[in-house]
């Protein structure tokens, strides 16, 4: 995650940075935080997935016209707005704006980064080559599991239609592990966020699909479904 903090007080950026920084340890969550004093410097490398932007900035700048300038600039970043005057949150709906946070109140940031990665744990896509040499993109969001496919691998997506493409099932596992996947015996990876039952021998899927749990995967599942459930349940 990569998460940007315009504000032009030097103390107030310390602290939105501090918990920020605090989240995404106890979570385990790889993060690159980048503070800025105005939007002039932060919009010269606008590249981030979420902003925590102040409205009253000096200099002549405020935190809506920085917005508008993301928003028109075609750029997907969520920006979470910092006030300690609540009513100014009236006008954020022009922009697009993700949370209110009172200054007063930063404990907030925490709910607002549990929502921002609700919304994008999976909102990505891999890409890979199917048996004519084509590189195809899979969305994650659609995508219910991989499983071996004699030598290749096959991407079962949440509509039943199905991409058999190269590769092994252990580098799948590595690059989508931090997605909410996770290789639960030899053969399959399974989307956590679809499975509707799990009890120490098999799991169900969303659409009747069992799948067993190998015996040395087990405990490891056990704990990475309950973070699941625990960080991103309904």
């Amino acid at each position: 995650m990569k998460a940007g903090i315009v504000e032009d007080e030097a103390v107030w950026r310390e602290k939105i940075r501090a918990v920020i920084e605090r989240y995404c340890r106890d979570k385990n969550i790889p993060f690159q935080i980048e503070s800025f004093r105005n939007g002039k410097d932060f919009m010269k490398n606008a590249d981030f997935d979420l902003l925590f932007l102040d409205i009253e900035l000096v200099e002549g700048e405020d935190g809506f016209g920085i917005a508008k300038q993301l928003m028109n600039s075609g750029s997907k970043c969520k920006i979470c707005f910092l006030t300690s005057h609540t009513e100014l949150a009236r006008a954020g709906y022009r922009v697009n704006a993700f949370r209110y946070i009172d200054k007063r109140h930063l404990e907030e940031i925490d709910e607002a980064l549990d929502a921002f990665l609700k919304t994008r744990i999976q909102d990505q896509v891999v890409f890979c080559k199917d048996t004519a040499g084509r590189c195809i993109s899979i969305n994650l969001n659609a995508l219910l599991l991989v499983e071996t496919y004699g030598r290749k691998l096959r991407y079962l997506m949440l509509d039943g239609s199905e991409h058999v493409c190269e590769g092994q099932i252990s580098e799948a596992a590595k690059r989508l592990s931090q997605s909410g996947f996770f290789r639960v015996q030899r053969s399959y990876i399974v989307n956590l966020k679809y499975i509707e039952k799990a009890d120490s021998r098999r799991i169900t899927l969303c659409n009747g699909l069992e799948v067993a749990i190998g015996r040395t995967h087990g405990n490891e599942f056990k704990k990475e479904f309950f973070k699941w459930r625990m960080w991103f349940g309904n």
